[in-house]
């Protein structure tokens, strides 16, 4: 991805036919939004789909006047819990992705799932799956918080869990090549939080990735604490 520069302006376009479309139970794209001089893909469903399952909703994506992103997790009309999800608008192959939080993530709810990764809707190489992730995957005793992840996360050494400190913003990126994938993360004072290296002909293969960003509900399953979530997300920045 090119480097990005700061939006101050989030910008939504709803393409109404193009929800109708979108079948019962199946996400759909019809809306859009400018963050970081880029204008990602909003996710939308009308009923349960994944990650979790869940209902996902545009009106949990927006981006404030200083052009931060926020991702939420809210209740609709209905009472229903709904989540968040923004694809980026191409796909960026090996090189450094780097994502900004500007809040704590330290203490999400147990059953919240912060997502920042590369993903493919086709199916090899594990979809071309990587991930940062800020969950606890429903266990509230569980003292780790975070993990890496290269897909699937079943295998030996493909899966490196760490402990976010409280920290009101933190650095995460991950730099992809050809059998290696290295992964830090930084407080704001840039101090290292954690790191992991993994190598192996396993890694994904760069191709038709795009880079995501989700604030979910693991099974699907409302906030043990019952209150809504906000995520703030500095822009995105890539470097090949």
């Amino acid at each position: 991805m090119v480097r990005t520069t700061v939006a101050t302006l989030g910008l939504v376009t709803t393409g109404a036919m193009l929800f109708h479309l979108a079948a019962a139970g199946k996400p759909g794209y019809p809306d859009k939004i400018v963050w970081g001089g880029l204008t990602w893909d909003i996710k939308t469903s009308r009923s349960a789909v994944g990650p979790g399952p869940n209902i996902f909703a545009k009106s949990n994506v927006s981006v404030d006047t200083s052009g931060a992103l926020h991702l939420r997790i809210a209740k609709d009309t209905s009472g229903a819990w709904t989540c968040a999800e923004i694809i980026g608008p191409a796909s960026y192959g090996y090189g450094t992705y780097t994502f900004t939080i500007g809040s704590a993530v330290d203490a999400l709810d147990p059953n919240v799932v912060l997502g920042l990764f590369t993903w493919s809707d086709k199916a090899p190489y594990a979809h071309r799956e990587l991930d940062i992730e800020m969950a606890r995957w429903g266990n509230p005793a569980d003292t780790t918080n975070a993990q890496y992840v290269v897909q699937p996360y079943d295998v030996v050494t493909h899966l490196r869990r760490f402990t976010m400190p409280s920290a009101s913003s933190s650095i995460h990126r991950f730099s992809w090549h050809p059998g290696q994938v290295t992964w830090d993360s930084y407080d704001a004072s840039g101090g290292l939080i954690a790191s992991y290296d993994y190598k192996g002909s396993d890694v994904p293969r760069a191709g038709d990735e795009r880079v995501h960003l989700n604030l979910w509900l693991f099974n699907g399953a409302a906030p043990l604490n019952g209150s809504p979530v906000d995520v703030v997300v500095r822009p995105f920045s890539f470097a090949p």
